[in-house]
């Protein structure tokens, strides 16, 4: 990061992480930090909730999802960094197996149970959480299932994906923890 990243992160975010949402609606500045909280925020303000599956029982299951995502996962946030820049292989170890086993496991059971491309059918809040694991497990090439596999192609094509890698391929800084592995030719 370049010296002064950590006051321009100080001046939208008391975390000094990303991401921040800034929104201006109604004339007043809000700022939304927490992955989670902006996809709440979004669902309510510009959706009218829409961001969640509609049936109770697929909403429930979607935000255990999320929870679980959003807090969980800690081997491999550690071994596979958000690298969209690169496709580099790593070396596994047992827990971050795990960890992937698990994700895969949860796909492959909401894609198995929902008609329709997304994990509980239509897409939503779920998919956007799930998303930066996609960008890893693409990234690192992680063997998943079939079904995942498909999953991850059809999130990589959206083209606020496309976007989002586009805008990484134009940084210049480069952040040493996110350079786990060897690059693959």
């Amino acid at each position: 990061f370049e010296e002064n990243t950590h006051q321009r992160l100080a001046d939208y975010s008391p975390t000094f992480k990303v991401p921040v949402l800034i929104d201006d609606k109604e004339g007043k500045d809000l700022t939304v930090w927490d992955s989670l909280a902006i996809c709440e925020y979004v669902s309510e303000q510009y959706l009218k909730g829409k961001g969640w599956p509609e049936d109770p029982s697929d909403r429930a299951t979607a935000r255990a999802y999320c929870a679980e995502m959003h807090s969980g996962f800690p081997a491999l946030r550690s071994a596979l960094p958000m690298n969209c820049r690169a496709t580099r292989k790593v070396n596994l170890h047992e827990d971050c197996i795990k960890d992937i086993q698990r994700i895969d496991g949860m796909w492959q059971d909401a894609l198995n149970r929902h008609d329709g491309d997304w994990l509980f059918g239509e897409f939503s809040i779920a998919d956007c959480m799930f998303a930066p694991v996609a960008s890893r497990f693409a990234t690192y090439q992680i063997e998943v299932s079939d079904t995942s596999r498909a999953y991850i192609d059809r999130l990589l094509t959206l083209p606020s994906m496309k976007h989002w890698y586009e805008a990484a391929l134009k940084e210049k800084e480069v952040i040493g923890e996110g350079e786990a592995g060897t690059d693959v030719d």
